[in-house]
């Protein structure tokens, strides 16, 4: 008898075991996630708050990490371990070349196969990045705050919505049920008739006042600084990982809105969700004279959105 199969026999075989792919996915079982339903991620930024994000990412077993971003070596090097280990954690494996690793973002964004992207650099990219990964075709994912300027924020809303992209930013206490509840009685008129909130977020940024450094080997500068221009290296802003600390850049001008926008983000949110206005904002701003305060003292003058009767 001979083995050989002729192609008749060869395409009714083929039919049989092509149908097993396009059976509805239910028959696999209600666990079964097919491969082509997770989304294909690109983080851009390796330091602290990235690492924790993509950890979480990963938790949820709907990713798959493509490519990360970030001008520090040493921390792109960090992420991809971080990310070998959290895979490893859920049972897989990630390969040497499963994960590309750029000095540059827009190495990332060329990526075709990536779905979305992960922005989670100093406050002054955010808004570049954004509106670049929306003009690239992908969804984004961009931590607080999401700018440094109004006419940022406006700009990547409407790259946005001109790209026909997904958005979403992350403020943790939206998450937390204590800041949830707290908003709800507020909403619900436990609290009676709301007049005033006082939100305290401690000082503004500041001119820098460090002394320059020398430019460790490890750290692309330029790319760091991006829309900035030329400004000094300090450790403050871009810890090395061998003390690594939360970095400072925040509290500078060029780089971040200091604790106004760093815990403002996060205060004057829970406030308007008190006040059930999500759809608005501030109308003004009134700072008291004396703006650099001690943060654990109330910081009086900030006036909300009014409260509607």
């Amino acid at each position: 008898m001979s083995n050989s199969v002729n192609r008749r026999d060869f395409i009714k075989k083929s039919a049989v075991l092509s149908s097993f792919f396009i059976v509805p996915r239910h028959v696999l079982g209600n666990g079964f996630l097919a491969p082509s339903d997770k989304i294909n991620i690109g983080f851009i930024g390796a330091g602290k708050q990235g690492r924790g994000l993509l950890k979480r990412f990963v938790d949820t077993g709907r990713i798959n990490v493509l490519a990360i971003a970030d001008p520090h070596e040493g921390k792109r090097n960090l992420l991809l371990d971080v990310h070998r280990k959290a895979v490893q954690k859920a049972g897989g494996e990630v390969g040497d070349k499963d994960v590309q690793a750029f000095g540059n973002y827009p190495e990332l964004l060329v990526n075709k196969s990536i779905d979305a992207v992960v922005i989670a650099t100093p406050d002054h990219w955010h808004a570049v990045q954004a509106v670049q990964a929306a003009q690239a075709g992908k969804d984004i994912y961009c931590e607080k705050p999401l700018s440094l300027t109004v006419k940022e924020g406006r700009a990547m809303v409407n790259a946005t919505r001109k790209n026909n992209r997904v958005f979403q930013t992350g403020s943790m206490q939206r998450s937390q049920e204590y800041f949830r509840k707290g908003a709800e009685l507020v909403r619900n008129g436990y609290l009676g008739d709301i007049q005033e909130i006082l939100v305290c977020v401690g000082n503004p940024p500041k001119d820098i006042d460090f002394t320059a450094q020398e430019i460790p080997a490890h750290l692309d500068w330029q790319t760091w600084l991006g829309p900035n221009g030329d400004a000094p290296y300090n450790e403050l802003l871009a810890p090395t990982l061998k003390d690594e600390f939360w970095a400072k850049w925040r509290d500078y001008k060029p780089f971040g809105g200091g604790y106004m926008t760093d815990w403002g983000a996060h205060m004057y949110d829970i406030a308007q969700s008190a006040l059930g206005m999500d759809g608005t904002g501030p109308v003004s701003m009134s700072p008291p004279a004396n703006y650099y305060v001690n943060t654990a003292k109330a910081s009086k003058g900030l006036q909300l959105a009014p409260i509607p009767t």
